[in-house]
């Protein structure tokens, strides 16, 4: 069956461009659109759409207050359309917390005529989001009545991906035990980390580095979110900054957060370099550089994301002696970051999002 994605938007240039960029893809349907959040719900309640795309600035009824009845009377994937502002950020983590699952950003994606630079993103995340367990639906019978255009006949999905085998290994193992974690994730991640980092104890006695793919003016905000929830401190990377036991960093967007060694002290670097990368923050930047300059015992985490970022890097890590976790498929928003970290066999522990905080405590002993 196709996907049947609804837009929704009070703009009539971005309601058009999003069903133009979706409509290039035999396995996505535009079943309709609506221009706020209040004919947003009728015609979720008329078409039953898979997915909606869902813009926050909306009159009539915003798209948070349409995000929360959503979530409540008839819960789907969600994807929101969001401004790179410092208030966009704001409105799209609380998005994020109230249930929507990714965002795509509104300014570097349609401010000017070249939308269609993203749609192939766009069309990956929509096939990603739409098939989370998360909102994991009944296939409907919607064949076409006779006579309808074949442009409406459902396109069969393509083959499930084969399984990932889970690791033998129930628990980390409790010595040596780890002296830096490191962490990586990305689709799915922000409401996981709102999940899993304020179960962390104050006393950690460990740094942790996370690398959240995210636009630059989202970290900082993300971060101060975070810090409020935790008893850890957590705070945005600064470059040159000495890197201490119970705080934890969040790298900063559109820029690599690596790890150096000066004398005793380990610092933080922010970096452009390298600029090759697909990912700037990227997982497998920060990790190399673990595997490179620290000389310490590392615990290397991977949770939810698309494709394959801190899989590379976990893998060096893992050859040079860290303890390493996943997240399971079954609480990943996208199983991709994790599958591809399982396939290179370098994972000791995959777990569940809500078991890996009582990881993290019976290792370090907290």
């Amino acid at each position: 069956m196709a996907i049947r994605v609804l837009v929704v938007d009070d703009s009539p240039f971005m309601r058009k461009s999003l069903q133009k960029m979706l409509e290039g893809a035999p396995d996505i349907q535009v079943v309709g659109t609506a221009r706020d959040g209040m004919d947003a719900l009728e015609k979720i309640e008329e078409l039953d759409p898979d997915l909606v795309t869902l813009d926050i600035e909306m009159p009539r009824m915003d798209g948070l207050t349409a995000l929360k009845k959503i979530m409540a009377t008839s819960p789907r994937a969600v994807l929101m359309v969001s401004s790179l502002t410092q208030e966009g950020a704001q409105a799209t983590l609380d998005a994020l917390s109230f249930g929507a699952l990714d965002f795509i950003p509104k300014e570097s994606s349609f401010a000017t005529m070249s939308i269609l630079n993203i749609q192939q993103e766009l069309q990956e995340k929509i096939r990603r989001l739409a098939s989370t367990p998360r909102f994991k639906r009944p296939q409907l019978d919607r064949s076409p009545r006779p006579g309808a255009p074949i442009s409406a006949i459902p396109v069969a999905p393509s083959p499930a991906p084969r399984p990932v085998p889970r690791p033998g290994g129930l628990e980390l193992p409790a010595s040596p035990m780890a002296e830096l974690i490191v962490l990586g994730s990305s689709t799915g991640g922000p409401k996981a980390l709102q999940e899993l980092l304020p179960a962390l104890p104050g006393n950690l006695p460990v740094p942790l580095l996370i690398v959240q793919h995210m636009p630059s003016t989202f970290t900082k905000p993300f971060a101060d979110r975070l810090n409020a929830l935790c008893q850890v401190t957590v705070k945005e990377a600064e470059h040159g900054e000495p890197i201490k036991a119970g705080t934890v960093y969040i790298a900063r967007g559109g820029i690599h957060m690596l790890y150096r060694q000066r004398g005793a002290q380990a610092v933080l670097e922010l970096s452009l370099e390298p600029t090759a990368s697909i990912h700037r923050p990227s997982v497998d930047v920060l990790f190399q550089s673990v595997h490179e300059h620290c000389n310490k015992q590392v615990l290397a985490v991977i949770l939810t994301g698309m494709g394959n970022d801190g899989a590379k890097g976990m893998e060096l890590l893992k050859q040079k002696g860290a303890h390493t976790l996943a997240e399971a498929e079954e609480t990943c928003v996208v199983y991709g970051m994790p599958r591809a970290a399982a396939e290179k066999g370098c994972v000791d522990v995959v777990s569940p999002l809500q078991d890996i905080p009582g990881h993290l405590r019976r290792h370090f002993r907290v």
